[in-house]
């Protein structure tokens, strides 16, 4: 993809400027996964154990697992994201919706996304989500409390991300 766009016209390709970090040991994600009384989906889970830890990927690009973005010269609303999915139990606890929920959200966005992680950020403070628990764990959705609600956009990662990759 890099090869295909040198000047980093592509949304989001200045922000992640399509590398990837290393991959996570087994230990770690392991480690992370105990933390946070979670099974990471496998898709993702493989993912980062055998591709690499973001950051290339859709929007502003994958975010992190287990640290914060350590290239950060600036703070972005997806950084007090990041640090409220590791809040003690926010990952674990059950996600709140049986269906999407289209349109302005009125309520607190964070009480939606619990028992999600966040995936990427698409600007704007739209947040792409994994779920992680109940009957739609693994399903990619997207968060936008000003104009979009709480959508699903992929029935699982492996999609979402090759649907980035695939496309213009």
């Amino acid at each position: 993809m890099a090869a295909g766009d040198p000047g980093l016209v592509r949304f989001g390709a200045d922000t992640h400027r399509y590398k990837l970090a290393a991959r996570l040991p087994e230990a770690e994600i392991r480690a992370f996964e105990e933390s946070h009384g979670i099974d990471l989906p496998v898709e993702y889970r493989s993912f980062v154990a055998e591709v690499g830890n973001g950051p290339a990927g859709p929007g502003h690009g994958l975010v992190p697992l287990t640290v914060a973005r350590p290239e950060a010269d600036e703070e972005w609303a997806v950084d007090a994201e990041w640090w409220e999915d590791r809040l003690p139990g926010r990952l674990a606890e059950p996600f709140p919706l049986t269906a999407p929920r289209p349109g302005r959200i009125d309520a607190a966005a964070d009480a939606l996304t619990r028992g999600t992680l966040m995936l990427a950020e698409q600007g704007c403070g739209i947040f792409t989500r994994l779920i992680l628990n109940g009957p739609r764990a693994g399903q990619v959705w997207q968060i936008d409390p000003d104009w979009g609600g709480f959508v699903p956009v992929s029935p699982g990662f492996r999609t979402w991300f090759t649907g980035w990759l695939a496309s213009p």
